[in-house]
């Protein structure tokens, strides 16, 4: 797993066999193929996401009846929300020609101004995690916004020269999973900006219908409400989730996708009734029954489930933390009740206010079922 998300940070694409887990939000290469043929292509078909999709459809009519390229668009959210959907569908909606790159591709001016000069009026360019260019291509991709011209210098020392290149307009979609990261002067260039949100189990469930459709699956109600669950409220997860239990339905069953084949497949992938995966077990486990619940630090924590501790942090902990289950102190990680009631145990005394600010109004428990919610560091003066 530790290798993975190595590759996924140096801007490369994660193969099977370098350990990916099956409820990861990275990219897989070898399913890039399946993800292309699911993705919508234009935002009447795009599910969810209604305020940023109101919001492109008025920039992207306006700038059509206006007839000038629109203005550069910023996509921000999570992995596999759909960030590089919407930029072909930018596309696509403008008839216009589509070029694709990644921050950590352009690692020289050079680079980009090659890729800028090589644009036709009107073409939408899409750089994927695109905090993470270099910043001397950055530098030359302000002029290339705003003014649609690139300098490029000729030469070293005294003698180098700048040639001034004349860009065709165009529009840049800038996609990235760390909006923070984001210098001011880049982050002011972009006329529109997005934030995709985590879908709800309900819009999964008619994203897996629709995916179900293309694939020919025999998909029923209760088997897409059962993946969709699973899912971390992530498209590409539950995508995924439908092609590995439709193999469990075709090769070991009636090859329908209902409740009882769904939960017999998951349990053979270890992904639990949250979409926990084995992994994310292990973390819990070693911080309740090693630790006893915390708080411990993020090196100790990954030694002990024999990962790296940028893998605990940047797989494991995100979801973990939104289900509710792991939360971050400034003395470490704490368990909640939560995530001692998920392993079958009884949480300690001392999360006994967790317990009770875990519950809704009328006492009724929080979206998890289980009146977890993640609450103020009980374990610290801090608040």
């Amino acid at each position: 797993m530790s290798s993975a998300v190595a590759n996924e940070r140096d801007g490369h694409n994660v193969s099977e066999d370098e350990g990916a887990e099956l409820v990861s939000a990275y990219a897989i290469e070898a399913e890039r193929e399946a993800e292309a043929t699911l993705r919508p292509r234009r935002l009447s078909e795009f599910i969810a996401q209604h305020r940023v999709r109101e919001q492109l459809d008025l920039l992207l009519q306006g700038a059509m009846r206006r007839g000038a390229p629109p203005e550069h668009i910023l996509l921000s959210g999570a992995p596999g929300l759909g960030k590089t959907t919407l930029a072909m569908i930018v596309a696509a909606e403008l008839g216009a020609g589509l070029r694709i790159t990644s921050g950590p591709a352009i690692e020289r001016s050079g680079d980009l101004a090659a890729v800028l000069t090589s644009l036709s009026t009107g073409d939408v360019l899409f750089i994927d995690e695109i905090h993470r260019i270099a910043r001397p291509a950055e530098e030359l991709l302000y002029s290339a916004m705003e003014d649609f011209r690139v300098d490029v210098v000729v030469g070293k020392g005294p003698g180098a020269t700048a040639i001034p290149l004349d860009v065709e307009p165009f529009t840049l979609v800038g996609a990235t999973t760390r909006s923070g990261l984001l210098t001011g002067p880049m982050r002011d260039r972009f006329g529109f900006v997005g934030h995709l949100d985590f879908y709800e189990p309900s819009e999964l469930d008619v994203l897996l219908h629709r995916s179900a459709r293309i694939l020919g699956v025999a998909l029923t109600d209760d088997g897409a409400t059962e993946i969709a669950g699973r899912s971390r409220g992530t498209p590409r997860i539950a995508n995924r989730l439908l092609r590995r239990v439709r193999d469990f339905a075709e090769v070991r069953a009636d090859g329908i996708v209902n409740t009882v084949n769904a939960q017999a497949a998951l349990r053979v992938y270890d992904v639990d009734d949250l979409g926990l995966d084995r992994l994310d077990r292990a973390v819990l486990t070693a911080l309740v029954r090693s630790f006893g619940g915390g708080p411990v630090g993020l090196s100790t924590l990954a030694v002990a489930v024999g990962e790296q501790p940028d893998t605990v942090e940047e797989v494991c902990e995100p979801f973990l933390g939104r289900a509710g289950l792991l939360a971050r102190t400034p003395r470490g990680r704490v368990a909640t009740a939560g995530a001692w009631r998920h392993l079958g145990l009884t949480p300690p005394d001392r999360l006994a206010l967790t317990n009770l600010l875990g519950q809704g109004p009328a006492g009724r428990p929080d979206t998890l079922g289980n009146g977890a919610t993640p609450v103020p560091d009980l374990f610290t003066q801090d608040p």
